[in-house]
């Protein structure tokens, strides 16, 4: 395994002795908080056990929030170092830490569950489901992310953190470069989570394709749901990629290879294989942040999406080009002109889909009766702010330029204009417009105006003046500088905005944690005045989501049955009850990630032994869930009929 670790804790560094005391008080606090209230039996029962996909995307959504902090936290630690020349606030290895744990934190722990909590809330509603296809898969799919999410973020204190960037390329990756547990961390956090991330993508594939409501034909599908199933098939051909190509490097460190060594194999095969996942990884996020962005639109503009079909074929087209653009990461690695050339081309084609969706929702807004709501405003903001990172995304296509751009701040900016103006804006948007499916109630808008104004000011602030530092020089995961080189200002203005956007994320947990109490109740099951399914039923929707399976006869639906029964001559069917089926819930699911990060934590630190008891332990797993028999049940119709009337649905 190499040069062991110093010591099992981390040692030496008093934010590090700070997030232990924080860590230590938030465990007791909430191990008391639910001994003291005798809460251990209900989480178990209702959440740790559930198979529920609502409940599920909540968990999902929870995790993403908590990782957003984490991350956020790293970015304003970074933002101190850099604030003005000859800092000293992180040493260089805490710095070099930072950037990593950030990087993979912000795309693997922060985004891709905050997709998959939309994903699990949203699409079974939407195309009147009563959930998803494998449900069981389901609830494996969240407690492995949890897992590895769980493993990865025990670095910052057990064993030290990975600091080979956040995509780890050799040879700084391989034992030699980094001979302590962090990297095995980074493997093994990213691994288990990543397995998790691949069924979701199977799991919502069969979904969208297999359990659609009667009538609704691909065609008529909501175009937030089109978004899933591009991303989906994106996930099931980039995610195995990133398994194997971890795999290997693992194999190299563990077992002592040279698969991408230096001196006997090959490290930009490495650097290829990462990419091949890396780009694709990108549309995999802001796919879905586009169908939010089409639903929003569609919703507050109180018209049909303009395009539906080029809309459609766009998001398509996205994700099968998004395959063809991953050398443009390393256009100054010498592959060739021609190698160049066409990497070059297929990035700027990608900008064409991507284009048509900017001025599908422009001309959906032209003449619309828009209602200015908190999830219109993230929508707003978006556009301008996506634009600048296409355009510069643009310029970095051209490979003679981005021999000036690569490795420098400039890039660092557009990375962050079109990840955090087109995914976490998405995310954002579509949290608020969900929020009162999810949870009954509105969050409220003084506080999330707040929130946005300081989230976006503060963007602006933060990443404009680094496109001037890639421009003056400043190069990626710089450490400390001199005063000569000009950069103070720009850096000090930098992080202004880094913790403006900070006290942003602060208004918006202020938001929610207010409207818990004072939030406007959705008494309607409709209150944007929706177009699709998932407004047609009570908010929060019931277990089963749908007590009679709708038909679908038009493009949005429900709006299309709300100007019909607006007329006077509009019956209503009684509704027929039948029994529902439905999935029962597992432990299964939880016990096997547990053991998987048993796996993980036993192989990070070399100890085979922990690490082969953890895979019997998930062998023993898959063995008791094949003898299960009863994994489902019927809801009878007296109890289908009990909670519709108490949810005001039968007259």
């Amino acid at each position: 395994m190499g040069e062991k670790s110093k010591g099992f804790f981390v040692t030496g560094d008093p934010l590090i002795y700070g997030a232990d005391v924080a860590i230590i008080v938030t465990l007791l606090g909430i191990i008391i908080f639910l001994t003291v209230f005798k809460k251990w039996g209900w989480l178990w029962k209702e959440w740790f056990t559930t198979v529920d996909h609502k409940r599920i995307g909540i968990m999902y959504l929870v995790s993403s929030l908590l990782m957003l902090f984490r991350g956020g936290v790293d970015a304003l630690l970074m933002r101190l170092q850099l604030a003005a020349p000859n800092t000293h606030f992180l040493t260089s290895q805490h710095y070099n830490e930072i950037f990593t744990t950030h990087g993979t934190i912000m795309i693997l722990f922060m985004a891709m569950p905050f997709m998959f909590a939309l994903f699990n809330i949203v699409i079974p509603l939407q195309i009147g489901a009563r959930d998803v296809a494998y449900p069981f898969l389901n609830a494996l799919s969240f407690w492995l992310f949890f897992f590895g999410a769980l493993l990865f973020n025990l670095s910052f204190v057990v064993g030290g953190s990975p600091d080979a960037g956040w995509l780890s390329y050799p040879p700084l990756s391989e034992i030699a470069g980094s001979p302590g547990p962090g990297q095995n961390f980074y493997i093994w956090g990213i691994q288990i989570s990543g397995i998790g991330s691949l069924a979701t993508g199977i799991n919502f594939l069969v979904t969208i394709l297999k359990m659609r409501a009667p009538g609704m034909k691909l065609m008529k599908m909501p175009l937030f749901s089109w978004s899933v199933l591009s991303s989906c098939i994106t996930i099931i051909f980039a995610f195995p990629v990133l398994t194997v190509t971890l795999a290997l490097l693992f194999v190299d460190r563990y077992l002592g290879a040279h698969i991408f060594t230096a001196d006997s194999g090959n490290p930009m095969m490495y650097v290829n294989l990462i990419w091949m996942w890396g780009h694709p990884e990108v549309y995999i996020v802001v796919l879905p942040a586009f169908g939010i962005y089409s639903e929003i639109v569609s919703t507050f503009s109180k018209k049909k999406i303009f395009g539906y079909k080029s809309m459609v074929f766009s998001m398509m087209i996205i994700s099968i080009l998004g395959y063809f653009t991953w050398v443009h990461h390393f256009f100054t690695m010498g592959a060739g002109a021609d190698v160049n050339t066409f990497f070059a081309i297929t990035t700027m084609a990608i900008g064409i889909p991507t284009g048509v969706k900017i001025f599908n929702w422009l001309f959906t807004m032209f003449r619309g009766r828009i209602t200015i709501s908190q999830p219109m405003l993230w929508t707003i903001a978006f556009i301008p702010c996506f634009v600048v990172g296409g355009a510069t995304g643009v310029m970095l296509a051209i490979a003679p330029a981005d021999y000036q751009y690569h490795n420098s701040y400039f890039l660092i900016a557009h990375f962050h204009q079109t990840l955090i103006g087109g995914v976490v804006f998405g995310y954002l948007a579509g949290l608020y417009y969900w929020w009162p499916k999810m949870f009954g109630f509105k969050l409220n808008e003084r506080l999330g105006k707040w929130a946005f104004w300081t989230w976006n000011i503060g963007f602006y602030v933060c990443f404009m003046p680094q496109y001037a530092l890639g421009f003056m020089g400043m190069t990626r995961r710089v450490y400390t500088y001199g005063w000569d080189m000009g950069w103070a200002p720009f850096n000090m203005v930098s992080t202004v905005g880094a913790f403006l956007m900070g006290i942003g994320f602060i208004f918006q947990a202020w938001q929610i944690l207010y409207s818990i109490k004072n939030g406007e109740k959705d008494v309607t099951g409709d209150p944007w005045n929706g177009r699709t399914l998932e407004w047609s039923i009570p908010s929060p929707a019931p277990l089963y989501n749908f007590a009679v399976i709708p038909e679908v006869k038009h493009d949005d639906d429900w709006w299309e049955t709300k100007k019909a029964m607006a007329d006077s001559q509009y019956k209503k069917e009684p509704p027929q009850y039948e029994p529902i089926h439905m999935p029962k819930q597992s432990g299964i699911p939880f016990i096997m990630s547990a053991c998987w990060f048993v796996v993980g934590f036993g192989f990070t630190f070399g100890w085979s032994y922990v690490g082969l008891a953890g895979l019997l332990g998930v062998g023993l797993c898959l063995l008791a869930r094949s003898f299960q028999q009863e994994t489902d049940y019927y809801i009878p119709v007296d109890e289908v009929r009990k909670t519709e009337a108490s949810l005001g649905r039968v007259g």
